[in-house]
């Protein structure tokens, strides 16, 4: 019963623009960065882009790989957070924004089945697109001729950044409760926009390591130095996080209303 309501979401994204989007938008992250790499790398090119090269002079970006992986874990720790929500926010919101959620609520299956197929999705949705914007990365890396690029440096990149979106992930199910709730997109959202911010404001305080979106950003270095490891607490938050989220959204879609 599972394959086959996971099989059905999988089919949805055929039909829609939605995936290439997604991945489209965070794949110019590499590209920006290349950008900035290639000015940078030269004193005399920041003169030739004008404002542009003023930024990228000044953004302290240095033309080396480990700066590029910094900055790319960055954006992905952030920016690929707030696109996770919207990718969550899509797969559990689709049928409330086509009228459809009436056919999901009647059909003779479990609605935890449904929550736990919606959420494999996102899943591998979001994987595709980390390992498609780091493999971007390592080839613009190799074209760019950026120093330290190593088959080992590029390995820890990649451990860093599914590291960074393996916690983005962990925080979905609190987004895909807020779609279930409000019947839409614009509220989960908000929802996670709003949670970050506050995330990069809690993350400079004491109490950042307990707050699940403060997490992202401890990790990644927007609030401060970029941390080695998680304490044991953080990683409890995660988990009752992620644990909560998944319950609550099975216990919305189960005494939801078919009316709705």
């Amino acid at each position: 019963m599972f394959i086959a309501v996971f099989a059905g979401e999988l089919v949805k994204l055929r039909r829609t623009l939605a995936p290439w989007v997604t991945l489209g938008s965070l794949m110019t992250g590499p590209l920006f960065l290349a950008l900035f790499m290639w000015i940078v790398s030269d004193p005399g090119r920041a003169a030739q882009f004008g404002l542009l090269g003023t930024k990228a002079s000044l953004s302290g970006i240095e033309a080396n790989w480990v700066s590029y992986a910094s900055y790319l874990t960055l954006i992905v720790g952030l920016g690929g957070t707030l696109l996770l929500a919207f990718v969550a926010a899509y797969v559990f919101g689709r049928e409330y924004s086509e009228g459809t959620a009436k056919v999901m609520l009647t059909l003779p299956v479990p609605r935890r089945v449904f929550v736990a197929a919606k959420l494999l999705v996102v899943a591998l949705w979001w994987l595709v697109i980390v390992l498609a914007v780091y493999a971007e990365a390592v080839a613009v890396g190799l074209g760019l001729g950026l120093p330290g690029i190593t088959w080992t440096a590029a390995g820890a990149l990649l451990g860093n950044l599914l590291l960074v979106a393996g916690i983005s992930y962990l925080l979905a199910p609190m987004v895909s409760l807020v779609t279930v709730w409000s019947r839409g997109y614009l509220a989960p959202v908000g929802f996670a926009l709003g949670m970050l911010l506050l995330g990069n404001v809690i993350g400079h305080t004491g109490w950042a390591a307990w707050f699940p979106w403060s997490i992202v950003p401890i990790l990644v270095g927007s609030v401060s130095a970029p941390a080695d490891a998680l304490p044991v607490g953080s990683l409890i938050v995660l988990a009752a996080t992620f644990a909560g989220g998944v319950a609550a959204t099975m216990w919305r879609l189960q005494t939801a209303d078919v009316n709705q």
